[in-house]
């Protein structure tokens, strides 16, 4: 009684070999280097007219397996132009099936579950250069059909490659990425080393025992210090007597001779603030306008 029903979901299957060749071979005036771009293949024509003979689900989904190497990956399809008995792969793809010009792939209709969530782990830390990579990752992925864990796509950016491997997809291995909503992660890029940083520490001064002798005091110019002349030439009595030196004339930054252990002097520029005079009692108590006035012309007394 289940025979009926196995065999309507074999004829529902499409499954196929190709050769398989990159798109630089594929013949035609035009370029279709938008075929390496993304994520899909070039079959023949008689494969949409097998595919619109069966019941299967839209978007067309494929499963290509290189059974020498036992590998697999996901696609969707772009065109139906090739020759008969050869389809045309983008050059990622055939490196992740390890194929060859002219290997033999087998191609069957699947039907993938809506991606959730996907991380790429980029293959170069040159990717780190890109300001917003999410959203170049993003626009890229328009091209793509569906994803497969372990995979290493390749996307142009800047008229540059970046290959990307797919660590993780969710909610399966492989996922159709056709108008769905995903959350994109990224892993560290392959080869990447975080920068160290180095903690400074702040330099202690370090005090140094120094003799006080050692000094050399630097007094400047002082007046009256200079050696006189006699006239009578001779050198008696001319020797300079030099001047009792002030503390108040040692200049900052010469060691202060007179120090004492135990006391500690703060040498400051600030300007002396005058004093305050102290001003009498009475003064506090003047009142304006108090005074006695003086006439200098003398009232005579009335009669």
């Amino acid at each position: 009684m289940f025979e009926p029903h196995v065999n309507r979901v074999f004829q529902n299957r499409f499954s196929t070999q190709y050769r398989c060749y990159s798109v630089s071979m594929l013949a035609g005036p035009n370029d279709r280097s938008d075929v390496e771009k993304g994520g899909k293949i070039i079959m023949p024509p008689s494969a949409l007219d097998q595919l619109s003979r069966l019941n299967i689900t839209y978007p067309m989904l494929f499963k290509l397996t290189n059974k020498n190497s036992d590998r697999m990956t996901h696609c969707g399809v772009l065109e139906f132009v090739a020759d008969e008995g050869i389809c045309y792969l983008p050059h990622w793809m055939m490196q992740n099936l390890l194929l060859e010009e002219g290997g033999l792939v087998q191609v069957e209709s699947v039907n993938l579950m809506v991606a959730t969530y996907s991380k790429f782990q980029p293959q170069s830390p040159d990717f780190l250069d890109i300001t917003n990579p999410k959203a170049v990752l993003e626009n890229a992925l328009r091209n793509f059909a569906c994803l497969t864990t372990g995979d290493v796509i390749a996307i142009n950016y800047n008229e540059k490659i970046y290959e990307l491997r797919v660590m993780e997809t969710k909610p399966d291995k492989a996922v159709s990425i056709i108008e769905c909503d995903m959350n994109v992660d990224f892993d560290a890029p392959l080869g990447y080393k975080e920068p160290e940083r180095h903690m400074q520490h702040p330099e202690e001064p370090t005090e140094e025992e120094t003799d006080p002798s050692n000094y050399e005091m630097d007094l400047g110019f002082r007046a009256f210090t200079g050696s006189g002349n006699r006239l009578d030439g001779k050198k008696k009595g001319i020797e300079p007597s030099p001047a009792p030196l002030d503390p108040s004339d040692i200049k900052r930054g010469i060691p202060n001779y007179d120090f004492k252990i135990g006391r500690i002097t703060f040498i400051r520029n600030s300007r002396q603030q005058p004093r305050k005079i102290e001003t009498d009692d009475t003064a506090s108590n003047f009142i304006a306008f108090s005074g006695e006035g003086q006439s200098l012309r003398k009232k005579g007394r009335k009669p």
